[in-house]
């Protein structure tokens, strides 16, 4: 087996080792995934000339900032960056490359939030932590950090990218005028809806490394609950009421999506009897905090420009894909990026040495282009 291959199916095997170990009450399922995924992912290399890395705390969250060094004949551009990992793994150290990438490429000062982690800490921690973190910096950017706080984005990947979805939607809803709002939103296949995970892209890419279609309901059931006790449930849609289930399915209409997808191996499933006790457990995770797509339409025409990347080979695919038509259809801008190779985590795999993939660059070519239009 080729290194690629082995680096590639690491994540999902590791899950499945956690879940052996904590059936055998040796190792927490969560605690050995993290553990798996920070010696895997993190490599802590020499910073490189022309950028400034420091840990600092923005509202007791911990951040870590890049700043460029170059001479800039303005303010710079600022991007407050949440990282992947199903809101139960990941970190600031697992995210350093694509920071110090995108920072370097696009020179713009990138602030990557540490916020605290489930099944400890459940919704809406993160989105809070990810909220003060933001908003302390877009307090103090220009005094504190030569950044416009009117050219702030905020960004992320797959849970990373809900998050930054959420906040948007959080912040346009308020009427705070001493705060700039986030100039735009950066989703890096982004998870954006619990309703239905028997859309196309969840029945094509059920079975592709490194995001595996039960490991979504897992990660949400965690984000919500700390457990993860009715996966095969919510993976059949037992949590959604009837009426909820049309109204969802006129946001979430296959025949939205592009024919190409629609026609290779996707099949209708028929409603699953609804089982009140697990509603009212994760009714939460309905909600708009937990799945921006399923906002009203109020609140979508007030959130900013959004750059939104997809990838063929991903169960989350088709979310990106949909949040990107409804905004469209609202007003709101969108770039929308299909990556054809690509695949859930993609990014991470960038500066790996023999583990990594083309297709990484390639990705975060795209992310540095738009960056570089705000």
């Amino acid at each position: 087996m080729h290194h690629t291959q082995l680096m590639l199916i690491t994540p999902a095997e590791s899950s499945h080792q956690g879940r052996i170990l904590d059936r055998l009450g040796l190792c927490n399922q969560v605690r050995f995934t993290r553990w798996c995924t920070g010696l895997i992912m993190f490599r802590m290399r020499p910073v490189p000339d022309g950028l400034r890395i420091k840990d600092v705390t923005f509202a007791e969250v911990p951040v870590r900032v890049y700043e460029p060094t170059a001479p800039c004949s303005g303010k710079r551009r600022g991007l407050v960056y949440f990282h992947g990992g199903g809101w139960v793994s990941g970190s600031i150290d697992t995210s350093e490359e694509v920071c110090r990438y995108i920072a370097m490429k696009s020179q713009t000062t990138v602030v990557s939030v540490g916020y605290r982690l489930a099944p400890e800490h459940r919704y809406p921690t993160q989105l809070d932590d990810c909220e003060a973190a933001t908003c302390h910096f877009l307090s103090v950017a220009a005094a504190s950090f030569g950044v416009d706080p009117g050219r702030v984005a905020v960004g992320g990947d797959s849970a990373g990218g809900n998050l930054a979805a959420a906040l948007c939607q959080r912040l346009a809803g308020r009427q705070e005028g001493h705060l700039h709002a986030p100039c735009a939103q950066v989703l890096i296949y982004p998870v954006l809806q619990m309703a239905d995970f028997n859309l196309p892209s969840y029945q094509q890419n059920h079975a592709v490394p490194i995001l595996l279609r039960p490991r979504v309901a897992f990660y949400f059931l965690q984000y919500l609950c700390g457990e993860a006790y009715a996966c095969q449930d919510l993976l059949e849609g037992k949590h959604v009421p009837a009426e909820l289930q049309l109204h969802y399915g006129r946001l979430l209409d296959p025949v939205d999506l592009p024919a190409e997808i629609r026609d290779r191996g996707f099949k209708r499933q028929m409603p699953s009897d609804y089982d009140c006790e697990l509603y009212h457990r994760v009714k939460a995770g309905l909600g708009p905090e937990v799945s921006p797509l399923l906002a009203d339409a109020a609140t979508l025409c007030a959130v900013p420009p959004a750059f939104i990347l997809t990838c063929e080979h991903d169960v989350l695919r088709d979310d990106g894909i949909f949040y990107s038509k409804r905004l469209e259809r609202l007003g709101v801008p969108v770039t929308w990026h299909n990556v054809s190779d690509g695949f859930h985590g993609v990014i991470n795999f960038y500066n790996q040495g023999c583990l990594s993939f083309a297709t990484a660059e390639r990705v975060l070519e795209s992310v540095v282009d738009y960056v570089k239009t705000l």
